[in-house]
């Protein structure tokens, strides 16, 4: 079943809609790995170019390159650059953490807490919304719940602590290779709140553990140990300094810094609303003296009540960074699925039966309705761009770009394309480029050829943003 309703939420329309946001990111380095290694520009330009994503004619600093590394490989296996094959490797990520659900949490969640705990995770909003997308978010979501579920799974069933202490963090490396290191913070704080209520925090403290930080460590600078090399150490550092010290710094724009928390709740919907019902509907605890309350606190705590404080704190105190996102809470749905699991693990009343399969079911309702009525009505704003360029551009041609950023229309251009830093590096028979319009002036006193080449093609995107395509005559 957890399968049959992942194939109804995430395939119907993966490749139909275009490519928008942040995709193209994750696209086109993926794209340039591929051409580095089908140009045979020899093994040492290949691996560079797989350490090293590049956008246009740039290095890409900002994010690790996991996921460029995904899009490639399902580029390779199909044989097809495709909305669908750049996308797949997000869907199959949220399909492997349902499997490993419902096979791995079976002994701690029970049959029928584990398939809803599975359930949980392929119908909120959240990793719908991402999970349809080739974008980093989906991805680190999924290795973060690997993390968390074989942690808890094995914490829970008393397993050996190196499958407790160390196999968790492999899939924390990983994390580390997707987008860096924000869900350690997540993961120590489930852990801690768990541990804590248990009364075994010393657990922390033994070889496994130390071993497995050390291999999770190692995943990472396998990478960016010879990326920082390539890319200059001084230079690298810089960038990711700043790309991280900057959401800590930078000003806050009130409004949208208010309702991150309200935001991050939505990624929780349409199973939110059902957790306060569940918790309410079980018999309430004898009443406690004040007395005793101090002392017994720790044995207060039921395990779900673990669970929610370390879920709710850590996700309050990231949306309170000024330069914060919602979506970077997204990782803390996957112990929220396993919260809910939790709480449905005994016999489940009949009305919940009813409202779990009632979610599920509108859930996929929704999303065919959006694949097929509504995708399809969508007007295209990359695809018209790259026709318009293949239309002047002859097959044969190859097209070059002179330092173009990011455009990712160019997914859509079926032309052999070169990327160039500045206009000298143009060779003297190109005959078609594609230049920013800032930069127009630059290439046309270059006098690299006989005749003075002419715009054929002037391009403005959805952004704003304008190239301009010019011929040799």
């Amino acid at each position: 079943m957890v399968s049959l309703v992942w194939a109804v939420v995430y395939l119907p329309g993966l490749g139909s809609l275009e490519i928008k946001g942040e995709e193209g990111r994750r696209i086109l380095p993926a794209i340039a790995m591929i051409e580095s290694g089908d140009a045979a520009r020899g093994a040492r330009e290949t691996i560079r170019s797989y350490i090293v994503p590049r956008i246009g004619s740039e290095a890409y600093l900002r994010k690790p390159p996991l996921i460029n590394w995904l899009v490639a490989a399902s580029f390779k296996i199909f044989g097809q650059r495709t909305e669908w094959t750049a996308r797949l490797p997000s869907a199959l990520s949220v399909l492997i953490v349902a499997i490993v659900f419902v096979i791995l949490a079976r002994p701690s969640l029970g049959a029928r807490g584990s398939t809803i705990a599975a359930l949980v995770w392929l119908t909120n909003v959240g990793i719908i919304e991402k999970g349809r997308l080739i974008e980093i978010e989906a991805l680190y979501a999924s290795l973060f719940a690997l993390a968390v579920i074989c942690w808890l799974a094995f914490w829970e069933q008393k397993r050996s602590a190196w499958l407790t202490w160390f196999v968790p963090w492999i899939f924390l490396g990983l994390g580390w290779l997707a987008k860096g290191p924000l869900h350690l913070f997540f993961f120590y704080a489930i852990m801690l709140a768990v541990l804590w209520r248990a009364g075994q925090l010393r657990a922390l403290w033994n070889v496994p553990h130390l071993i497995g930080i050390i291999v999770m460590l190692s995943i990472f600078a396998a990478w960016a140990i010879p990326f920082a090399q390539m890319t200059g150490q001084e230079h690298t550092a810089h960038v990711w300094a700043k790309q991280f010290a900057g959401r800590l710094t930078e000003s806050i724009h009130w409004k949208s810094w208010a309702l991150n928390v309200p935001r991050s709740l939505v990624y929780f919907l349409p199973w939110l609303g059902l957790l306060p019902i569940i918790a309410n509907s079980g018999h309430p605890p004898a009443p406690i003296q004040p007395s005793q309350l101090l002392r017994r606190s720790r044995r207060l705590l039921r395990p779900q009540d673990a669970l929610i404080w370390g879920i709710v704190v850590p996700l309050v105190i990231v949306d309170l960074i000024p330069g914060a996102l919602p979506r970077y809470t997204l990782p803390l749905a996957a112990p929220f699925a396993w919260l809910l699991g939790s709480m449905m693990r005994e016999e489940t009343e009949k009305w919940q039966r009813l409202v779990i399969g009632g979610i599920v079911t509108a859930t996929c309702i929704a999303i065919w309705i959006y694949a097929f009525a509504i995708i399809p009505r969508l007007h295209p704003r990359l695809r018209p761009i790259a026709a318009k360029i293949e239309k002047v551009v002859p097959e044969s041609e190859r097209l070059y770009a002179i330092d173009p950023d990011y455009q990712p229309f160019l997914f859509y251009v079926h032309r052999p394309i070169v990327y160039v830093g500045s206009v000298t590096d143009l060779p003297g028979d190109a005959k078609f480029f594609l230049v920013r319009w800032d930069d127009e002036d630059g290439a046309l006193s270059a006098r690299k050829w006989q005749r003075t080449p002419s715009r054929v093609l002037s391009i403005q995107d959805y952004r704003d943003w304008r190239v301009s395509l010019f011929a040799v005559p």
